[in-house]
């Protein structure tokens, strides 16, 4: 098996890209750059033109602020969180709960940002008018003042055993609009723990085969989109040759309106299900 979309890992990076792989970890306060940039790291000219763009709003704090709102409004299915027991008998020690709690903090900081971020990009490279006013820095603390996030090394899929690799792509199909989606990064994090991917596919599949997982997935789109054109009167016009941009729309179409929104609402999710027990 292969990871169905090409990107650059950061550990073969070099030159520029590996300045900006640094600069995107140090930034956002995380020790694994997040796939979507990874990707356009492999279309030309693409990765520094986005990360110049995008990267004030991220240190201003306008990101920050924009996907707290976003995570305000999102309407999760409500569900009894994870009992400590349950953990138990899974097999997963207080350390693994940790470790999962981290990968799923790390991803729920980045994923709504990005979603975000590159719902306006791509609102902007469509030629789309932006809406009538626009969002001004916000007073908020910027990524850099965050903590970093322990995670450990990002698996390949091929280093997976195959049953693992099979019962992540299954959970990379709930709540898909696509035949071929990209595969989320935070499954392949969680894959050191089977087991929680296994207690993962029973809580969402029940909720993707209802509805109620693809209605919250629209109504979470709905609002980042309509956030990300406000963000996109910030933008300049871009100015790449019509093969470039053909190619930077398809890339920034797959993450935002498929994998990114489904994630921020899966991770926010299983997020809640695996905090401690409420006292």
């Amino acid at each position: 098996m292969r990871d169905p979309i090409p990107a650059i890992r950061e550990t073969v990076a070099t030159g520029e890209i590996a300045e900006i792989f640094a600069d995107i970890r140090r930034v956002l306060g995380v020790e694994v750059v997040n796939l979507i940039w990874r990707h356009l790291a492999t279309l030309p000219e693409t990765l520094p033109w986005a990360w110049e763009t995008l990267r004030p709003l991220y240190t201003d704090g306008t990101l920050v602020a924009e996907a707290r709102l976003l995570h305000m409004q999102l309407t999760l299915p409500r569900l009894r969180r994870f009992p400590p027991e349950l953990l138990a008998a899974a097999d997963l020690a207080d350390g693994d709960v940790a470790s999962i709690r981290d990968i799923l903090a790390a991803y729920d900081r980045t994923n709504a940002m990005a979603l975000l971020a590159f719902s306006a990009l791509l609102h902007r490279l469509e030629g789309r008018p932006s809406a009538d006013h626009t969002i001004s820095r916000r007073a908020e603390p910027a990524p850099e003042a965050f903590v970093p996030i322990p995670l450990p090394p990002l698996p390949g899929i091929n280093e997976l055993r195959e049953p693992v690799a099979k019962l992540l792509l299954t959970l990379n199909g709930f709540g898909t609009r696509r035949d071929n989606p990209v595969l989320a990064s935070m499954y392949r994090h969680l894959a050191y723990w089977p087991q929680y991917l296994a207690l993962s596919w029973a809580v969402i599949a029940p909720l993707d085969a209802d509805g109620s997982l693809g209605g919250a997935i629209a109504d979470a789109l709905g609002k980042a989109q309509a956030q990300a054109a406000r963000l996109a009167a910030r933008f300049s016009e871009p100015t790449f040759d019509t093969a470039i941009a053909v190619a930077i729309r398809a890339a920034l179409d797959a993450f935002a309106n498929d994998v990114l929104a489904k994630m921020v609402v899966i991770c926010a999710l299983l997020r809640d299900l695996t905090q401690p027990q409420a006292e």
